[in-house]
């Protein structure tokens, strides 16, 4: 079974870590507050493990540097514009949390719940969330869970959910990765290839214009793998919706991207259900505590956030983020960790 232990509590309720080992020094911890990852352990080229993602020692760090990173970011990860979209006819307002828009579920989105732990095996971690209706102003009670899974030398994340009422929906896992391990500076030299010929411009407010544009002859031209630093589109990097042009295969998933960092060897390869990536190069940190002693620095961690388009409700020709009762929302990741 996975490890569980009571590491605190937040406003007086229990929180409480779980772990998985694996095989060849693979690793995960996880946490109940807001579903999330806490460190993942990889192996290098000379099979000497290092945690590969961002995060904070303690439940105050947490709480007061962390709020997205390694989370189940919802109901809508992501931003959609105005706080508001029309559903089936009916206008609906939703929390603003920045400026005039809303970003990954409001003030109290899902990454700052305390979910519960539903099951665990000694491969597995599901934890649990019930959303009633009206919760940020989203329509429809929610049920949804967040799955850790353990597969050989890789990790498969699957988020589900169903709703008594037609709502929208975009759960997101918000880690930030560094392959040479989270204390070791930026990522900025460290190689990307993603499968995606097609991105989306965003406002001064980083929301989506509504076109839809080719990667060719702009920094986000990823298809074939160059360092993430070797053209920023402005000087707080990267922050946009890549999507994705693989087709899925038979089980549903499709290739997403390719991570490597040279001097390691150590590697991430990602499939997702989701027709796009949102790469954001964490241009918000800023000597930021980190774990272990560790200070992050600006560009210190990569989240590829594999997701619906942001503003989905408001542009009809992104894909619909749509859900009704009846329907179960499914949003798997598949990371594959190969030292080369």
């Amino acid at each position: 079974m996975a490890e569980i232990t009571l590491i605190g509590q937040i406003g007086g309720a229990d929180v409480h870590a779980a772990t998985l080992s694996g095989a060849a020094g693979l690793k995960v911890a996880l946490m109940t507050y807001g579903a999330r990852l806490t460190e993942l352990w990889v192996p290098d080229r000379a099979g000497v493990p290092a945690d590969i993602v961002l995060g904070h020692d303690t439940l105050r760090d947490w709480q007061t540097h962390g709020r997205y990173v390694g989370a189940t970011c919802g109901r809508y990860a992501n931003r959609i514009s105005g706080g508001t979209f029309v559903l089936d006819g009916q206008p609906v307002r939703i929390d603003r949390n920045e400026g005039e828009n809303h970003l990954h579920g409001g003030k109290a989105g899902f990454d700052s719940r305390l979910w519960q732990i539903d099951s665990h095996s000694a491969t597995h971690v599901t934890f649990g969330l019930v959303s009633p209706d009206g919760d940020m102003g989203f329509p429809g009670t929610l049920q949804a869970s967040a799955t850790y899974r353990l597969r050989g030398l890789g990790l498969e994340i699957e988020m589900t959910a169903t709703t008594d009422a037609p709502t929208v929906l975009n759960l997101v896992n918000h880690a930030y990765f560094n392959l040479a391990g989270q204390a070791s500076g930026t990522i900025l030299n460290q190689m990307l290839c993603v499968e995606a010929g097609f991105y989306l411009p965003v406002d001064e407010h980083l929301i989506p214009t509504k076109e839809v544009r080719s990667v060719a002859g702009t920094a986000f031209d990823f298809r074939s793998a160059r360092t993430i630093g070797h053209v920023l589109p402005a000087e707080g990097g990267f922050d946009h919706n890549l999507c994705l042009t693989a087709p899925p295969g038979p089980d549903g998933l499709r290739t997403c991207l390719r991570a490597t960092d040279p001097v390691s060897g150590r590697s991430l390869n990602l499939a997702t259900s989701e027709p796009g990536v949102q790469l954001y190069t964490g241009a918000h940190f800023d000597d930021t505590p980190g774990k272990a002693g560790a200070r992050y620095p600006r560009f210190a961690g990569f989240a590829i956030e594999t997701q619906r388009f942001p503003d989905s409700p408001n542009t009809p020709h992104f894909p619909s983020a749509r859900l009704a009762p009846g329907m179960t929302y499914r949003h798997r990741m598949r990371f594959g960790f190969d030292p080369s």
